[in-house]
């Protein structure tokens, strides 16, 4: 197994239909970011042992019917999980040479969960891509939460943003987020809507305002928008969906537990509507 190399795009290939998908995020952000890009599996549940059709999600060599035969079987053994894992990981590095990868492409084999994987790579990691229908026990939610540094969720089909969302709540975690935007290189060139969700307060126009000249300042291009509603994850969809816009960014689960036992929270429910890649901030 390669080690983690720090500052790495981690793909994780837990998704069998977003696989493609997952790679191409990655590759796209690795060229941004001038980061190695990690391909990551991590080996099922020792207690789930049924296999996972990953059949045909690439199809890069030879080795195609092998996934097909594993998919047909009701049950695998541990080393016909692991031999299932080499296969798609294989086929992944072939896809990125195929694509012509800017970066180094190494590959990651995990004897334990996603789960489990999500915590060994958050120290090193700069950047960590997943499908959104995960395979895993975990959901989604769960996984996000495990996270300690940005994590790009993306659907079954990538296609590359020239502009982004970013959902500013004036939260802790939207200021860290505010902060690591000015820094990285994943927007460069890209147009930044700083859209907050609130009372037209004196307030909240200040924080926006703020918000927008650090991005400005930091020489990215940007527009600024506060919307006055309650449901915040629609008003975000919506502005999202009328201006076209590729990546929507925020931070996850800044809201307190209470707060979210309550009204619910907005970061589920974008993770459950948005169809577009989701940049989440962590809450560390």
């Amino acid at each position: 197994m390669s080690n983690l190399k720090p500052n790495s795009v981690v793909a994780c290939l837990d998704c069998p239909e977003h696989v493609p998908a997952v790679l191409n995020a990655s590759l796209w952000a690795s060229t941004r970011l001038q980061a190695p890009i990690g391909l990551l599996y991590a080996m099922p549940n020792v207690h789930q042992k049924s296999a996972i059709n990953y059949s045909g999600c690439l199809n890069i060599d030879d080795e195609s019917h092998l996934l097909d035969q594993f998919t047909n079987q009701e049950h695998l053994t541990s080393c016909e999980l692991k031999t299932q894992g080499k296969i798609l990981l294989h086929q992944a590095s072939s896809y990125c040479a195929q694509q012509n990868a800017k970066q180094n492409v190494y590959t990651l084999y995990r004897h334990e969960t996603l789960g489990k994987s999500i915590d060994y790579i958050n120290d090193k990691a700069q950047l960590t891509v997943i499908g959104h229908h995960v395979t895993c026990k975990a959901t989604l939610s769960e996984l996000v939460r495990l996270s300690h540094c940005p994590i790009l969720v993306t659907h079954a089909a990538f296609t590359p943003p020239n502009e982004a969302l970013f959902a500013f709540d004036n939260r802790m975690t939207a200021h860290k987020m505010l902060n690591w935007l000015c820094k990285t290189q994943l927007i460069r060139t890209m147009t930044v809507h700083v859209v907050m969700v609130g009372k037209d307060t004196s307030e909240n126009r200040d924080a926006l305002r703020e918000a927008y000249a650090r991005l400005k300042q930091a020489g990215i291009q940007c527009k600024k928008q506060l919307l006055d509603y309650r449901d915040v994850s629609a008003a975000i969809s919506y502005y999202q969906s009328e201006h076209n816009i590729g990546l929507l960014m925020s931070g996850a689960f800044g809201q307190s537990r209470f707060r979210q036992l309550l009204q619910g929270s907005d970061t589920k429910k974008l993770l459950s509507c948005v169809k577009t890649p989701y940049l989440l901030f962590p809450k560390f």
